[in-house]
Parts: C-alpha cells; structure tokens; sequence
C-alpha cells in the first residue's frame, strides 16, 4: 500500500514485479458456470484511496469519504467511489488489482460497505524481464479471453499496446489520483458493459 501524504505521477507504478495469479480460491478462472458480465480490475490507491492535493488536501472537495489509518498509513477513503463500484457491480464482476491483494478484503468491506470475497490478484515482488506495466502478466492470466475493463490511475503505454493487442474487448479507464472514480468515469463503464450486453 501506498502512503497518501504526497502525490503520485500517473505513470509511476505502485510497485515493480512478475504479476502471479493469487492463490484466493475465488480468483481461479474456469471453476463456475461461463459468466455474463465483463470483469472490472478495480485498482485501489488512487481509485478507491485518495492521493493529498497541494498542502495535503485529500479530494478537493469533489468526493465525500473518511480518512483512516491503514496499517499505520493514512488514506482517504472515498465514500464515492464506493457507491460508483456497488452500481457497476450490477453489469461487471468486480475483481482486485491493487497492490493491497488480501488486505482489501480486510479492510475495505468494513469500512466502505463494499462487497466481501471480492477475488483479488496477487503479484510477485521480483523485478520482471520486460518493460510491461506490472500488473499485465496477473490480469492476463487471470481474465483469459473475457471482455474486461480496467479501472486504475497509473496506465501506460504498455497497458494500452496489451488492450489493442486483446481478441477479447478491453476498455482502459485512468483515475486522476486526487479524485478517484466519479460519474465520469463509472458512467463511461457503464455504458460499455450495457453495449456489451446487447451486442
């Protein structure tokens, strides 16, 4: 997890690695029935944890949430973008891409209302071959050939190439940090998935 108390360039990554699929037994692909909806791989600092503003300001006003102290880190949770992943629940399976792995479990249903036995990705912390985004290889593995969106605040250029290069239809959606996921966002998800659904 990352501390809030300074912000965070969009193109840094959160941690560096050789994505592994997470040992969860909810996060192994091909054990029910063939899903209807997409997956969303739901990042968290900087979507659902919010990034301090100039002079240490969480949110800007724009998003209504609480600031709690994580594991001895303070983060801004956004109430908001709570509210915006319970309504896209509806039209997507909501999946963990964060570097927080098990600890979303922990924390954020109980403190936001989120939903429990979310699966989640686990990433290894070793320094990989390739210059990829460090979460491709753990999203690949996991999402096999079904339609997913991405939800997170640090995409790159790798993460985009990968969505191209996808048979499956791939939407990529960028956070700003210090707002995390609002109506823009949810809504362009949204309308997605609904276009996915009557295709």
């Amino acid at each position: 997890m990352q501390p809030k108390a300074h912000a965070k360039s969009p193109a840094e990554p959160a941690a560096v690695g050789v994505a592994a699929l997470s040992a969860h037994s909810a996060a192994v692909p091909g054990e029910s029935q063939p899903p209807s909806r997409p997956l969303l791989m739901v990042d968290i600092d900087g979507v659902i944890s919010l990034f301090a503003g100039p002079g240490g300001a969480w949110s800007g006003g724009s998003s209504e949430g609480s600031l709690h102290s994580i594991e001895g880190i303070p983060h801004f949770l956004s109430a908001t973008a709570a509210a915006h992943l319970l309504d896209l629940q509806q039209v997507f399976e909501l999946v963990w891409a964060s570097g927080w792995e098990e600890k979303a479990e922990e924390h954020l249903p109980r403190l936001l209302g989120l939903p429990r036995e979310l699966p989640y990705l686990r990433f290894e912390r070793s320094v990989g071959r390739t210059n990829a985004h460090w979460k491709l290889e753990a999203i690949e593995a996991f999402a096999t050939d079904r339609p997913l969106a991405w939800l997170d605040d640090a995409l790159n250029d790798a993460c985009h190439e990968w969505a191209l290069t996808r048979a499956a239809p791939t939407l990529l959606v960028q956070t700003d940090p210090h707002r995390g996921l609002t109506e823009r966002e949810s809504e362009l998800l949204r309308k997605w998935a609904l276009t996915l659904a009557t295709a």
